[in-house]
Formats: C-alpha cells, structure tokens, sequence
C-alpha cells in the first residue's frame, strides 16, 4: 500500500493543540506532529487541485483558511456568521462554502475570492424553532451542510428535526426561505446526511434517536423508505448517534456510535436500501469522525473523548476488523485525507 497523510483536528479543551498530520503505512500509524496552531476544529474541506483548506474553529466562531503546502500556514481567518460552527461544505465549482453554526441555528454561505479567501459578510439564514428534547432542541441548532446533486444547499437541523433544502441564489443575493424536505419524527434530532454515489438515495443519520434512515429522491422530493436503528437490539445504555461514511462503490454505509463506541456497517443493495450487517468495536470513546481512505480496505475513526484516533482494517465484505493502531490526537474531531 502507498503511504497515506491524513489530517487531524481536535478541541482544545480536551487537550488539542493545533492540526496534527498523521502518516499511515499500511496498517500503522507512522508519523504523528503537530504543524499548525489551528484548534477546535470539528470540520474541513480541501480546495480540489489546491493545497489549500478551509477549516471551522468551533470556540471562536470563524472559518480559517490555510495553506498545506507553506507549512500549514493561516492564510484569512473569517466570523462564520455565528456562533458554534461544526460543518462546512464547498459547492461543486469551489465558488462558494456553506457552513452549519451550531448553537445560534444560521447557515452561511460565503463568496470565495480567486485565491479562495471567504469574502465578507456571508448570506445568511436563520433557523427558528424548536423540539420536544428541551436539553438539546431548545432552539434550531444547524448540525450539517452540503451542497446536493441538484446544486440545492442542504442542512440538518437536530433542533427543530428538519432537513432543509435551499436554492443557492445568485452572488450577494439574500437566500430564499428553505423547503423542509424531510420533517424527521420530533426528538429524534437529525445530524448527517450522506448522498449515495450513483441513485438518488440520501441517508440521514439522527443524533438523538440513533437511527439510519433511507430516503428516496423525486425530484425535489424525498420519501422515507427505510428507518433502521444504528445500536444492537439488546442495548440499554445511552448512546447518540455519529458519522456516516458511504463507500464509492455504493455498496457499504458506516455509521458511528458514540456512547455504544462502536461502528455500525450495512449492507446497500442495487436500489440502495440498507440491511444492518453488524457492529464493531472501533477503540476508543465517543467515535465522532469516520474517514474511509481510498483502498476502501481501512476505517480511520476520531475519538472526541479519549483523543484518540484508531485504524480499524476492513475485509473483503467490508466489515471493519479489531483496531490495529492508534494515534495519540487529543479532543479527535475531524480527519481529512491530505493527497500527494
């Protein structure tokens, strides 16, 4: 197997320092350095045919661009506009980032410059509403953004138990209100959502409730068609939902468990529906990142609470194996695959 850079984000309150770049060499951790200052990073994107990434500072409540190739060097750090951001997505031209704050509800969508600076100030839109959880559905709480197959920007919102799509409008153009695609069952709190490689199937993976849920696309319209649990039927702890990885192939899901600390694999047929398969244990405590590198032959997964990020081997069936290394990432959060 070639060698493998990945990077590595973490929370400073949990003992991270800055981005730490890890090496794999088959199955085993080979380097591990801190090389750039850079913390409370829960998320982050590559500028295709770039060295350069956007990441999220959770605490100070910015998105920060950096260079790979100058040493992991900040380049523009900018307000996410709000407060908590925890995911960020590019649209499929680099043009534009969306990011999903957290703790205030917002959704921003920032113009990106020709040397992919986020220019000031984003459009915004503010979330409102609320759940039946009143610990952790108080108000809207935009958990994460992606830009989908039909160009619309999407967002989870575990407070108010929504999945909303917006038409990406026109430069410094306002965004429109969204249509709420999915309005998930109250309390189950929606976190992820994952777009199948070649159907037009999305799954949705909700915090709160620790389900997977199958939705077929129709247009601008989506159907629940499968809903399936993510934990063993005889578990009786508390447990949340996690991650989700989908492999290119289409043919394996993951989904992290954090509380049960374990990754749940299923089984994709040919019209995408899901069929749990099994759980393995994946090393560590509260797993709130999975990264499936290229071979499709290793699951990295990032341990928010035991700062810990473990290399779980995956078989010819595609069901992860025994952990076979770990790095030492404190306050693990985000991992990103970092190309030659």
């Amino acid at each position: 197997m070639a060698i493998t850079r990945v990077i590595a984000g973490g929370y400073a309150e949990q003992g991270a320092e800055g981005l730490r770049l890890l090496q794999i060499d088959g199955d085993r951790f080979t380097r591990n350095d801190l090389v750039a200052p850079i913390v409370n990073v829960s998320a982050g994107v590559r500028i295709p045919t770039s060295s350069k990434w956007l990441f999220v500072d959770e605490t100070a409540g910015c998105v920060r661009l950096a260079d790979a190739s100058d040493e992991w060097r900040e380049l523009a750090s900018v307000p996410s506009g709000g407060e908590g951001p925890c995911h960020l997505a590019l649209d499929a031209n680099a043009t534009r980032v969306a990011a999903a704050n957290y703790d205030s509800g917002t959704v921003a969508l920032f113009e990106l410059d020709a040397a992919h600076h986020p220019l000031t100030p984003p459009v915004l839109h503010q979330n409102r509403g609320h759940g039946p959880d009143p610990d952790r559905q108080e108000s809207a709480h935009a958990h994460w953004v992606g830009f989908g197959p039909d160009g619309r920007l999407y967002v989870a919102d575990l407070g108010i138990d929504q999945l909303l799509a917006f038409r990406v409008p026109g430069a410094a153009s306002p965004l429109a209100e969204p249509a709420p695609v999915l309005r998930a069952p109250p309390g189950s709190g929606p976190r992820q959502l994952a777009f199948h490689p070649s159907l037009p199937i999305a799954y949705l993976v909700s915090e709160l409730a620790s389900t997977l849920t199958v939705l077929s696309i129709d247009g601008e319209r989506f159907a629940v068609g499968q809903t399936l649990s993510t934990l063993p039927d005889n578990f009786a702890g508390e447990s949340l939902g996690g991650a989700i990885a989908i492999r290119p192939d289409g043919r394996r899901l993951y989904v992290s468990n954090r509380g049960h600390n374990s990754v749940a694999t299923f089984a994709l047929d040919a019209k995408g529906q899901a069929t749990l398969l099994g759980h393995s244990s994946c090393g560590g405590s509260s797993p709130r990142y999975l990264l499936l590198l290229p071979d499709q032959q290793r699951l990295l997964v990032a341990h928010e609470e035991e700062g810990g990020v473990t290399l779980l081997p995956v078989d010819a069936d595609g069901l992860p194996q025994r952990p076979a290394d770990r790095a030492d990432v404190p306050g693990a959060a985000f991992l990103g695959l970092v190309p030659d």
